[in-house]
């Protein structure tokens, strides 16, 4: 266990604790500040998704440490916890399918996310099945954070070149609706600055990579 992540996290949710109502009616971040700029730092999807898994170990990390203390109030900070960690998972799906969608190789990331996802779904799967006096606030939850934990890992075991078939299927599908309900000028303009924007791509970002040489995925 590493203890300064568990203080750091301890401390956030003490801080959670003592906000008003009205500030924990507000939708709150699932990422702290500094996991935020970590993740606008990594802009590469591979170091991307490593960095998403090892936040949300960190959360079943904290889950597990909450549980080991029975200190009075701890339901809400396992809670808000589990909600942040699902909200993580469903970002490494939405990190791994645009990746594919932008046809960037990711097998390697995705192992390492399929292995992670197996080993935190086996953690969520020994609280719910030894559930402690306060489990009815955060069964829910906990539920849903298994479901998206399970389906995750199902997708990144998946074939990458299927996978990135039934992503772009579904980008053409919501691209289809979202015309359909365009004026015949609308679309017009809007075939027309896809076209511009084919002919004049963006230009990519500058890299202190010399030729010949690619980033290294390293696993968590």
């Amino acid at each position: 266990m590493r203890f300064p992540t568990i203080i750091a996290m301890a401390a956030a949710g003490i801080a959670l604790a003592a906000a008003t109502p009205c500030a924990l009616a507000q939708d709150r971040d699932y990422l702290t500040p500094d996991e935020v700029q970590q993740v606008r730092d990594a802009q590469e999807p591979n170091a991307r998704l490593l960095l998403y898994v090892k936040f949300a170990r960190m959360r079943i990390e904290y889950v597990n440490h909450l549980l080991e203390d029975r200190k009075p109030g701890r339901s809400i900070l396992v809670h808000d916890t589990l909600e942040d960690y699902t909200n993580i998972i469903e970002a490494i799906d939405t990190v791994a399918d645009d990746a594919l969608r932008r046809k960037v190789d990711i097998t390697v990331s995705m192992k390492a996310v399929a292995a992670a996802e197996k080993e935190m779904a086996a953690s969520l799967e020994k609280i719910s099945d030894k559930p402690a006096a306060d489990f009815p606030r955060y069964q829910f939850v906990l539920s849903e954070a298994l479901d998206a934990t399970h389906d995750s890992a199902d997708l990144s075991e998946e074939d990458p070149t299927k996978r990135a078939a039934e992503v772009t299927a579904e980008q053409n599908r919501e691209k289809k609706e979202r015309e359909s309900v365009l004026t015949p000028e609308e679309l017009k303009k809007k075939k027309a600055e896809e076209a511009e924007a084919q002919q004049n791509p963006p230009r990519k970002a500058p890299t202190l990579l010399k030729p010949g040489e690619t980033e290294k995925v390293q696993s968590q």
